[in-house]
């Protein structure tokens, strides 16, 4: 039933195909999912009430960074108190689906942001897999923006106002990282996790392949992008970091899943590494993009 599907990006929600994939044969899920805080219509996943979301105002024309108009963390309407709900719900709905694909004792590597983790965590758990750990990728840099609350009051006409918050900012620290939710599909009771590394030939990590200067790897996580890596989604992960988790935990030939595949890091990845992959992509832009960047790669 894989063939259908093997070492392919498809285009078309995931959710569509999942099922159709043969049970216990995937290794390894390894995907940047979206992350439901509206950064694009494809990370939309709330029932929007405001027509406003993701519009510009004149101080974001032709900015690179924060050039759509997010919603405020206290939100603009009580609908917006179910945000969170809705996203946790959309997670379960294929995360349930994905979970007889994969082999017992396999792992799956989840990106996420810091406000919605959680929510992915949830609904992972609900839907029977086990929380292995929580790694953070350290980003080489962080893209910013916290308005000085001087500024504000300033522009309000508030200038005595304005000088007792000199200093102050609105917003947030620097976004320097980004989680990891590390998941393990539970192996049957009874058995111990070596016995299922023998049958199943998975749920073990590769220490010596993936040793840091010498040394064996934390869950803090510092990759960047090479020079002059081809950059197709403003969401992309470095391909270093992609190969990294993929030589920690599989082995040559291998089958890795990723539902959600965007730029095709992933599938870049895994041909690099001789594994195989699955992939799915509702956009067709990024899907068109991503089939000619493997093009280019392995031309």
């Amino acid at each position: 039933m894989n063939d259908e599907y093997l070492n392919k990006i498809t285009l078309g929600n995931c959710l569509t195909h999942i099922s159709k994939l043969e049970g216990h044969s995937i290794d390894l899920f390894l995907s940047d999912i979206p992350y439901g805080v509206s950064l694009d219509d494809w990370d939309m996943l709330h029932s929007n009430t405001n027509s406003a979301l993701l519009g510009k105002s004149p101080a974001q024309e032709g900015k690179s960074g924060f050039k759509r108009r997010g919603k405020p963390i206290n939100g603009w309407s009580q609908s917006d108190r179910n945000i969170g709900l809705e996203y946790q719900q959309w997670c379960k709905n294929w995360a349930t689906e994905v979970y007889p694909k994969m082999k017992n004792g396999s792992f799956l590597f989840v990106f996420g942001a810091r406000r919605t983790i959680h929510r992915v965590i949830n609904a992972f758990e609900d839907s029977g897999y086990l929380l292995k750990d929580t790694l953070a990728w350290k980003k080489p840099s962080a893209h910013h923006r916290a308005q000085r609350l001087s500024t504000v009051l300033e522009r309000r006409g508030l200038i005595k106002e304005a000088q007792n918050w000199e200093g102050w900012r609105l917003g947030n620290l620097a976004p320097i990282w980004e989680p990891i939710a590390w998941f393990m599909k539970p192996y049957p009771m009874g058995g111990t996790i070596t016995d299922n590394i023998l049958e199943n030939q998975v749920g073990a990590m590769n220490i010596a392949e993936c040793a840091i200067n010498g040394s064996s790897p934390t869950n803090l996580l510092e990759f960047g992008f090479r020079k002059n890596e081809t950059r197709i989604h403003e969401a992309q992960k470095p391909l270093d970091l992609i190969e990294y988790l993929i030589k920690l935990t599989t082995l040559e030939q291998q089958l890795i899943l990723d539902p959600f595949m965007g730029s095709g890091t992933t599938a870049v990845a895994a041909k690099s590494l001789n594994r195989s992959f699955i992939g799915f992509e509702e956009n067709w832009d990024f899907h068109e993009k991503s089939l000619a960047r493997i093009k280019a790669t392995f031309k």
